[in-house]
């Protein structure tokens, strides 16, 4: 019988991700799109660095610094009871940190691409900066936006490595569907591995076409 643990705890982990990233990413894009600094050059460096780090590389560093028995993960257990390490809120960590650049990156270009005029009218209308980025930019960028948030949640669906090391292979809690793919051809139960990997297959398919057909629509419905 075949186990859908893995697959349900993917689509909430990819869920939950995304959410935060949305929160936390859309702020941290509008700051990087304005004027540019030394330091955030650096910090967006630094953002980007998922896209180039072999993910166990990241992964590794997540364990040692979450770990209970040393640093920063020994503090937030003995005062907040909350152990990072082989646990379901590890793995949304990890997971925030590697698809960040997912959802920061097409978002800040697209903020970049928006005539100035656009916020400088916005302003001489009344309106604040978070109403402007809110209600005036967003709203113009909402491509983009789509687009962003669908690859942050796809990414998150097949991510493997980083997510191997912080979380482990834990029956129900970190066995994520990509880690089942794996324990499933090392035991060479092939017919598992193959019912995960045409699930993951097929909801990123679907999400990809849907991000296609909703670009194509939207840009047939310009005005002009």
């Amino acid at each position: 019988m075949t186990d859908w643990s893995p697959i349900w705890l993917t689509l909430k982990l990819a869920v939950v991700s995304t959410s935060i990233l949305l929160v936390l990413g859309l702020p941290v894009a509008y700051w990087l799109s304005k004027r540019h600094s030394l330091f955030k050059v650096v910090l967006e460096a630094l953002f980007t660095m998922p896209l180039v780090l072999p993910p166990t590389v990241l992964g590794f560093y997540l364990l040692l610094a979450f770990s209970p028995q040393q640093g920063l993960g020994k503090w937030l257990l003995q005062h907040f009871n909350l152990q990072l390490v082989f646990s379901f809120e590890g793995l949304v960590l990890a997971s925030v940190i590697y698809s960040l650049p997912f959802m920061i990156s097409p978002v800040k270009s697209a903020l970049q691409q928006l005539p100035v005029s656009l916020a400088h009218a916005s302003f001489t209308m009344g309106k604040s900066e978070r109403e402007t980025f809110f209600k005036v930019l967003l709203p113009n960028i909402r491509a983009s936006l789509l687009t962003a948030t669908v690859m942050t949640f796809a990414h998150t669906l097949g991510e493997f490595g980083v997510v191997l090391m912080i979380g482990g292979n834990i029956p129900g809690l970190t066995r994520v569907a990509s880690i089942a793919i794996y324990n499933s051809v090392e035991n060479m139960d092939y017919q598992s591995a193959n019912f995960y990997s045409l699930m993951l297959f097929a909801f990123t398919f679907l999400l990809v076409v849907a991000v296609f057909i909703y670009n194509k629509y939207s840009s047939k419905n310009l005005p002009g």
